[in-house]
Parts: structure tokens; sequence; C-alpha cells
């Protein structure tokens, strides 16, 4: 017998159908042709005790495998603290990681991965909860507060390690669209260094020293909606890592994990975060030196669109999730087996940013001659000019073709007509939208 959707889920069904129809604006469009799904994530990612932690769930839950190894990973690097670290041309550079869970409608089963995973953080430190987690990203005053600096009366926040988890993502990026808000500053901030202020009179509030993390849950249909080319140019969206999931199998009566395993795993993680603690810098042994220096151009090269500038940092996520795994085995020294599995991991992120973004490349102009291009096959430049009503200047058009063609996404060829050649414009052999 079927089943009748709930009214959220058939409103993102129409949404998916419908967005990309609208021709002005295809930054937001979402492909109408049926996409490919990633591969599912390489075993190597499931390496020691978050392989372990994932593994022994997974029979008890409908997640999505990738989704529930991206919440261990960043609650791990929340939990650790900021005294592990590596370094780069002299600058210290920490662990802490932020991840989106990408469902393509509600039903995915994002919120579900968190759960059990919240549970098991919750036993290895019985302040945890209350202290170091948190939701409801509005505000980059706010986040400040959450781990600010002593101030006057203010004896301020002792502890600066901070995990935050937005079950809706899609209102933190509603919010850093506001006119004066610096959520998204902060945010990029905290990243990079933890060193954060506001340089507001009203509000000068700081903080040093603080070490946060976060985990948001968003559908494919919001995140282009609410994700916008700003975004994609300052540098946001390129510190998260992004894994699209989906529901993993059917447990009508739910799932069944023992609360002595709960405490069995808990104890496996306080012993990997009292480890990781006293850690400060992180090296590769020569081996993984060897791999890393073959690996790390490709991981930094460019890559057209908007698929490129959010996977450009490609080298500090994967050198991040290398000393974390490292760190879970107890081990501050980071070894191939380490390094191979944040290889993996971050190939199904990369995987995953190219199946929601395509080839996309956050110019209007270009994303709808190639939204026309895989609809129609080849364009001429009058068809071209058409698009737009020929309300469209000739120099935006000209340097949209120019950019895609530099981006090897479209060919360009000359039909001989007896009089002026036909200039003819198609998608690349083996390019689509999707």
């Amino acid at each position: 017998m079927k089943t009748i959707p709930s009214e959220k889920a058939r409103q993102e069904i129409q949404e998916i159908a419908a967005v990309g129809s609208n021709g002005h604006n295809s930054f937001n469009s979402y492909p109408t042709k049926k996409k490919k799904w990633p591969q599912d994530i390489e075993q190597e990612a499931f390496h020691g005790l978050a392989g372990e932690v994932v593994n022994t769930i997974l029979p008890h839950t409908e997640a999505d495998p990738a989704a529930l190894l991206l919440n261990f990973l960043v609650a791990f690097s929340s939990a650790i603290g900021r005294n592990p670290h590596y370094v780069v041309s002299g600058a210290k550079n920490f662990l802490n990681l932020y991840g989106v869970i990408v469902g393509n409608t509600s039903m995915a089963r994002k919120g579900v991965s968190w759960g059990t995973l919240k549970e098991i953080f919750k036993a290895h430190s019985t302040d945890w909860q209350t202290n170091n987690l948190v939701s409801g990203l509005s505000s980059g005053e706010g986040l400040i507060y959450r781990v600010r600096d002593p101030l006057e009366a203010d004896l301020g926040v002792s502890d600066k390690r901070l995990l935050v988890v937005e079950a809706e993502f899609s209102r933190v990026l509603k919010a850093m669209n506001r006119e004066g808000n610096i959520l998204s500053v902060i945010i990029r901030e905290a990243y990079d260094s933890g060193e954060l202020n506001t340089l507001t009179r009203n509000s000068p509030a700081k903080a040093t020293g603080a070490s946060i993390s976060i985990i948001g849950h968003i559908t494919i249909p919001e995140l282009l909606r609410n994700l916008k080319e700003t975004e994609l140019a300052n540098g946001f969206a390129n510190r998260f890592l992004w894994m699209v999931v989906k529901r993993s199998k059917s447990l009508p009566e739910g799932g069944n994990f023992s609360p002595s395993e709960i405490q069995r795993l808990a104890e496996r993680l306080k012993d990997a975060v009292t480890y990781a603690q006293t850690v400060e810098e992180m090296k590769r042994d020569d081996e993984t030196k060897e791999i890393w220096s073959k690996v790390y151009d490709d991981l930094g090269n460019d890559k057209p669109g908007m698929y490129g500038t959010i996977v450009s940092r490609g080298q500090a996520q994967v050198a991040r999730l290398s000393c974390l795994y490292a760190l879970l085995d107890q081990s501050a020294i980071i070894k191939i087996e380490h390094l191979n599995a944040a290889l993996a991991f971050w190939e199904r992120a990369e995987a995953s940013v190219r199946y929601i973004f395509g080839m996309r490349t956050g110019d209007p102009v270009a994303d709808d001659i190639l939204s026309a291009l895989e609809s129609r096959g080849e364009l001429d430049q009058t068809g071209i000019n058409e698009l737009f009503g020929r309300n469209k200047r000739a120099d935006s058009i000209e340097l949209a073709l120019s950019n895609l063609k530099g981006y090897g996404l479209i060919t360009f060829r000359k039909e001989e007509t007896g009089g002026r050649p036909r200039q003819l414009w198609a998608l690349s052999s083996g390019h689509g939208t999707n």
C-alpha cells in the first residue's frame, strides 16, 4: 500500500521538480535531469575508533553511514580542544571541523544520525552537554558570547570548546544574509584561528583560544536557495565539509542500541580525548610525507565553477582529518592509514559537492547558458542572445561564454554557411549540469 507523503515532503518534491524553470536565477536552480548518486564512502574512511563507533551503531539506525562518520569526526574535533595542531609555514593550524549533512528531502534521516552519537558524547563527559553543546546560531556576537573572555564583572567562559549542532542549517544561512550580521565573519575566524572579536563599541566582546566546531543539517533545495554568492566568494562555504546522505534502511520498529554499548564506546572515546588533549604539534612519518607530497597539488588544483570554489580548501580539510584519525588511534604521528582514511572521507565529500552543485558557476548568465545547452544540445549566438530576451549586455554574455570555455565546460565551433560562418556552442563531451 502506498503511503501519503507529509505536506512538507510534498512541498520539497515540488520544489525539486519546479526550481530551475525560473531561468533568471539559475544559481538557485535544481537540475531536472536525474543525477547519479555518489558512490558509497570507501572503507578506508572507517578506520579505527571512528569506524568502530559507526559500524556498531549502523545496524540500529536508518541513518547513512557517511552521516554518522561526519557527525562523529566533527564532534571529536570539538571534544579535544585546541592543544593538538599541525604547523604550516610557522603557523599553528588547529583541528576543529565544520560539517553539513545534506539530504534530497527531509526524509533523508539527517537528524537521526546525531541521536545515538550525542548519547555517546554525553556519556564520555558528565558536563559535556551542559558546557559544550549548543544550537541556535543567529549572530556573530552571540557566538562570541558563548566562548567569551572575562570582561569587568563578567568572569567569561573557561572551557572554550563548543560544538554547535543546527538541525535547521537554513536558518543560519538566512541569518547571515541579514544586513549588518557578522555571523559569517565570526564563523570563518573561528575556523582559522579561534581569535574572535567585534569592532562595535556597543558590543566589545572578545574570545581568545576558542575551539568551535559546527554540525548542520539541510536539504538540497534549502541549500541552493539560501547559500548566496557572497558566501562562496568569501570562503565561508569551503570551510565546511558537505556530505549528501540518504536513508540507509527501513527500521519500522526502530533500533535496539543497548546502554551498555553506549557506555563501552563512551569509555573508548574518553581515552582518545584524554590522550589527544596531551598532544601538541603533530607530524607525518616519512612514508606518509611521501604520499602527501603526491596528493598535495591535486587537492589544491583549481577546479571550475561553484564546485571548484567549495572544494578549494581540500589540503587543509584532509590535513585536519588525518590528524583526527591519528588521535583516535592515540598517535601523535600521522601514518599512512590515517592519511588514507582522510582521503577516502574527502573523496566522498568532494563527490557530494559535485552532486549538489553540478557545473553551476555562480554566474546567473553562465548557468542559464549551461542549462539551455543541456536541454537543447547546441545553440548558435542568436539563440544564446534570445535566452535573455536580448536584455543582457553583449559583453556579459561574451564573458560568460569565455569563462565557460576556459573551464572546459563548453565547446565552440564554426559552421560554414556560404556567407558569414555560424557560431555554435555545446556542452563539452562528458559534461552535463549534473
